[in-house]
């Protein structure tokens, strides 16, 4: 337990990152919520923490190596690299 995901991000297309991920969130029955320049994933795993995507910079979420949840963020995050770039790192 105590497995966290890091990120690194910058992106471009705001606007379209954020239409795609609240899709993808109400394909998996997760809360997104909009903040403009950060949104945030809530999923229904417990122990995983909610991941924030901010517009620009950093963050983490530590999810416990709880699966689908930690497979789902990964995913999440390298989605990123469609609108952007995206570095995502592991502990």
């Amino acid at each position: 337990m105590g497995h966290t995901v890091y990120y690194r991000i910058k992106v471009e297309r705001w606007g379209d990152f954020r239409d795609f991920l609240k899709r993808i969130c109400e394909g998996l029955g997760y809360t997104f919520i909009d903040g403009n320049d950060s949104v945030l994933v809530i999923p229904d795993c417990s122990l995983v923490e909610p991941l924030e995507i901010k517009k620009d910079g950093e963050g983490f979420s530590k999810t416990n190596f709880i699966e689908p949840c930690h497979s789902i963020y990964l995913l999440i995050l390298h989605s990123v690299s469609s609108f952007g770039s995206v570095s995502v790192w592991e502990d």
